[in-house]
């Protein structure tokens, strides 16, 4: 048990119906998933809710679609790496998430203990908008939500904080090790403490960095996103990724360390 968060063994589960919220934008190429690492870090979680009879709905994103329905970015497309690493039938359920009365039946018809795939929450505008409504359609199709998408939990969409309020949650076991971690790292850690950031986009992490940067001894940036504080030094960066707009937000971040 945690004092800041739930975790799965204070919830009944079950039979009950649990929205979980995962990270299936995973790289494809061919139509085949070929870095399955977000899936299989799932694996764990979902076979802790099903050995409780409980159905796990898998809710994502995936790609960006801007709000519209596409079927380059459908996540039928990764239902069968889903089922290969939990080594369990995975179903999928469409929806355009406007009316989601057909996909509730299909919830409702699964069998406990099954696992079904949701249709792309960014298929909707208002997941990125962090609409309420949108999240209380999804509230609508579960009892319990899990949040085990730490790698998308610093987004305020719908289906990771608005709908986070409606129905009883919890951090699901890949969240609760990361949460820990943090806590470890940054709540009374041993000094001296290093931390390590990557991606692609500071403007993804701004409020991550600028908190960090109070925090720590030192702030190692990597990964695309280390060109944009390269690019706000002077250098040049060539044709490589940088958001080159994001130059004095880069060099408030430096200064403030």
């Amino acid at each position: 048990m945690s004092d800041s968060f739930k975790t799965l063994d204070e919830l009944d589960l079950t039979n009950k119906v649990v929205l979980l919220r995962a990270d299936l934008n995973v790289p494809m190429a061919d139509g085949k998933v070929t870095d399955a690492t977000r899936i299989e870090r799932l694996v764990p979680t979902i076979r802790a809710i099903v050995k409780h009879d409980a159905k796990v709905v898998l809710l994502s994103h995936f790609g960006r679609p801007k709000g519209k329905v596409d079927a380059e970015f459908s996540l039928e497309q990764v239902c069968a790496a889903v089922a290969d690493e939990t080594g369990h039938p995975v179903g999928f359920v469409a929806t355009d998430w406007v009316d989601v009365s057909q996909a509730r039946q299909a919830i409702e018809d699964a069998p406990p203990g099954s696992v079904l795939v949701m249709e792309n929450t960014r298929f909707h505008p208002g997941e990125e908008a962090n609409d309420v409504e949108l999240a209380k359609r999804m509230a609508s199709l579960g009892d319990i939500y899990v949040n085990d998408a730490f790698s998308a939990a610093h987004r305020a969409h719908a289906s990771t904080e608005a709908l986070a309020h409606l129905l009883p949650a919890a951090a699901g076991l890949a969240m609760e090790a990361e949460l820990k971690a943090l806590e470890a790292g940054l709540g009374k850690p041993k000094k001296p403490v290093v931390a390590i950031v990557g991606g692609a986009k500071v403007s993804s992490k701004i409020d991550l960095l600028e908190n960090l940067v109070t925090k720590v001894d030192g702030l190692v940036i990597g990964g695309g996103m280390a060109n944009t504080f390269l690019h706000a030094m002077g250098y040049g960066v060539g044709k490589s990724l940088a958001e080159k707009e994001l130059a004095d937000t880069a060099r408030r971040i430096m200064d403030k360390a």
